[in-house]
């Protein structure tokens, strides 16, 4: 491997009793900054989910910097029977970027960016139009990629909110930018892709080629199906602004509560459900409503007018709501809105860096993102919500679902993770995908979680307090039944779900997963590849270490 198989020692195993040793202080500094954590092979985005998985370091790792590293990897792995795991961000909720006793093929190094004014996916030429697109390798993060592509290049590709996610992880998933109902999913932006099968090979991979595998990454999960080396995107367009409009509203009592969800869940149906629209609204236990929308393709002053009739019904009624944030509207121009020197200058403190020696000047990200990283999950629900209940003669049944679930945990409404309300042509694109149809029917994803701070084996202090984690999964199992309650059997996103979903292969797939099973016997019929709750996995045990059937 010239010196690129490493092994791989977390930063916190020689910690010990004390903080003394020199990489364990550096990762307790460290330890929120998610550009540290990838740059880790031993660590993952989240330290692990409470009874279901913990952030392990596999034995060795390969740290690829070509597809050539990447087939020494899975031809040894292959031959020699060894669990293989694969890591390009190291986000994965569900654990399936880590796992003890294997080998890691990790992609971080593999993060060149390229534009193409007029790219045809190979093999296509004759069938395909020539379109702006831009090629990205298998461990560029979305900043990498926004950076090139927007605040360089003056064009968007749709990708993930949190810049610091991988490009492939997003990608193999389905990918939900804040803008979904104007630009579709990432997965259906994918014009071509270069991956590694269990067999060895390096098959390019396209409508024209491979087509069965070309569909199945796109949105059946990473980790089942191959090791993705490099993605080809379509760009798009950028709009003259991208903004957000923020606010916080405090209500009285229940009834004004449930009153102030029946306004918001009518006013979104009535001004807010199509494409200039994304993000979430955030329903709390203590009565309150927390609005962080973002828009594309407005101007300041018309955000205002949308939004005036709902406000005026809120400052209408003084004794029942307070304004305790906002309104408040940040309009940018399109092009700046990540170039983090500009938003740091004009937004102060909206962004973090990774303020290590040496780091790029575009690895910023979302102040409000911190949090995440290094989480312990206690746990994590979602299902997508049918546009249905949007109906005027739904939305009562809507409202009281949603009161009810607040009263047992805070929860957002995330409407940029639906597809209804999109363009025919990105419906359309995204039909042509693996992604379970149920997401072009609904308006929103649904989210419900909760989560604790970091806690990776070895590190000092951390004792999470279990006993409060199991009750607020409880509490999150609760607030989803009352949703259900309006929403059976809905599905639910793969990369943003609960570890122990029932009936994941539906939830995740519906329909497609027979034809996504089948493209899996046919290039991994010996299950090289696997994750939990992947393409396959029922055919092992939990840990994936021995076949079941």
């Amino acid at each position: 491997m010239g010196g690129r198989l490493i092994q791989v020692t977390s930063p916190f195993a020689n910690c010990g009793a004390s903080r003394t040793d020199e990489g364990c202080s550096e990762a307790l500094k460290q330890v929120k900054n998610p550009y540290f954590l990838g740059d880790e092979p031993a660590l993952t985005q989240s330290s692990g989910w409470v009874d279901a998985w913990t952030s392990q370091p596999s034995v060795y790792a390969v740290a690829a910097t070509s597809t050539a590293d990447v087939v020494a990897a899975i031809d040894f792995a292959r031959d020699h029977n060894l669990r293989l795991v694969v890591k390009g961000g190291g986000h994965s909720y569900q654990g399936t970027s880590n796992a003890p006793d294997s080998l890691l093929v990790w992609t971080r190094h593999m993060n060149s960016v390229t534009l193409h004014d007029s790219f045809v996916a190979q093999g296509c030429a004759g069938t395909q139009a020539p379109q702006p697109a831009v090629t990205v390798g298998a461990g560029a993060m979305w900043a990498d990629a926004y950076d090139a592509v927007t605040t360089r290049g003056g064009r968007y590709v749709q990708g993930g909110g949190c810049r610091t996610v991988g490009v492939a992880g997003l990608v193999q998933s389905g990918g939900f930018g804040s803008w979904s109902k104007r630009y579709g999913t990432a997965a259906a932006g994918l014009l071509e892709a270069e991956l590694v099968t269990a067999d060895g090979k390096a098959r390019v991979v396209n409508a024209c080629t491979h087509s069965d595998l070309f569909w199945a990454i796109k949105g059946g999960g990473g980790g089942s199906l191959g090791v993705i080396t490099r993605l080809t995107l379509r760009t798009r367009e950028l709009p003259e602004f991208f903004g957000a409009m923020l606010a916080t509203i405090q209500a009285s009592s229940d009834d004004t509560y449930r009153a102030l969800i029946g306004k918001a869940v009518s006013f979104y149906h009535s001004d807010l459900f199509n494409a200039h629209w994304g993000e979430k609204m955030t329903f709390r236990r203590d009565n309150v409503l927390d609005i962080s929308m973002l828009f594309q393709g407005l101007n300041e002053q018309q955000v205002h007018d949308i939004w005036a009739p709902f406000f005026d019904f809120v400052r209408a009624h003084p004794a029942d709501y307070s304004l305790t944030k906002g309104p408040m509207v940040l309009s940018l121009p399109a092009q700046r809105f990540w170039d983090a020197e500009f938003l740091q200058q004009h937004v102060p403190g909206v962004v973090k860096f990774d303020d290590r020696a040496g780091a790029p000047a575009q690895h910023a990200y979302w102040a409000e993102n911190q949090g995440e990283a290094g989480q312990l999950l206690h746990g994590y629900q979602s299902a997508w919500l049918p546009a249905a209940l949007l109906e005027p003669t739904r939305q009562p049944a809507l409202v009281d679902a949603v009161f009810a679930s607040s009263r047992h945990w805070n929860w957002a409404l995330h409407f940029n993770k639906g597809l209804a309300g999109a363009a025919p042509e990105e419906i359309a694109a995204a039909r042509n995908t693996a992604t379970n149809p149920g997401v072009l029917d609904a308006f929103a994803l649904a989210i419900i979680a909760s989560e604790g701070p970091p806690a990776f084996p070895g590190m000092p202090g951390a004792e999470p307090d279990l006993a409060q984690a199991r009750r607020e999964a409880r509490r999150i199992s609760s607030a989803m039944d009352e949703l259900m309650k309006v929403a059976p059997g809905a599905g639910a996103y793969v990369s943003e779900s609960d570890y122990f979903q029932p009936h994941w292969q539906t939830a995740y797939w519906g329909t497609n997963y027979p034809r996504l099973a089948a493209v899996k016997r046919k290039y991994d019929p010996h299950g090289l590849f696997f994750v939990h709750n992947g393409v396959g996995s029922e055919e092992w045990s939990t840990d994936g270490f021995t076949r079941v059937t």
